[in-house]
């Protein structure tokens, strides 16, 4: 996206509001280490919601005794597909905004849910799913500055 245009200008505005929101929906998640939210979005309506945490029916509690995060801890990512999924929307050509860039198992799920754009505010340190994403031609627009003084990167 060209955001130097009036459209692309307005877009990033767009873009801005809902990762502000994805950031704000992960303060929903139980866990200590990361707190990461996702909106998917289509036609200008948001069809479906995640933050990473466990399953439902499971404690609230993310990490080990050893701050190690538990295996079976679910990505915001995956939450908002899975989601997505049970409801009677279809994110084929969505957009999903994330605040922290996906993993390799999230970068798969996100390909074969059809989902076109990726918007994200923090890069992971492990970019091999960004790399996927990228490889199966998805947009990714990485906005790391969102205007807040509150929302830094972790």
């Amino acid at each position: 996206m060209d955001y130097n245009t009036t459209s692309g200008k307005k877009q990033r505005g767009i873009d801005i509001r809902y990762l502000k929101m994805a950031h704000i929906w992960g303060s929903n998640s139980y866990c200590k280490r990361r707190q990461v939210g996702a909106l998917l979005v289509k036609d200008k309506m948001i069809i479906s919601d995640g933050y990473n945490g466990t399953p439902a029916g499971f404690e609230n509690e993310c990490e080990e005794n050893d701050n190690v995060t538990k295996a079976y801890v679910l990505h915001a990512e995956a939450n908002a597909i899975t989601k997505v999924a049970k409801s009677n929307n279809s994110s084929d050509g969505s957009t999903l905004y994330v605040t922290t860039s996906p993993c390799m198992e999230c970068s798969k799920l996100i390909i074969q849910a059809g989902i076109s754009r990726v918007v994200f505010i923090e890069k992971y340190r492990i970019t091999d799913g960004l790399e996927l994403l990228s490889r199966a031609n998805i947009k990714l627009e990485h906005i790391s500055e969102i205007g807040d003084e509150d929302i830094q990167e972790r």
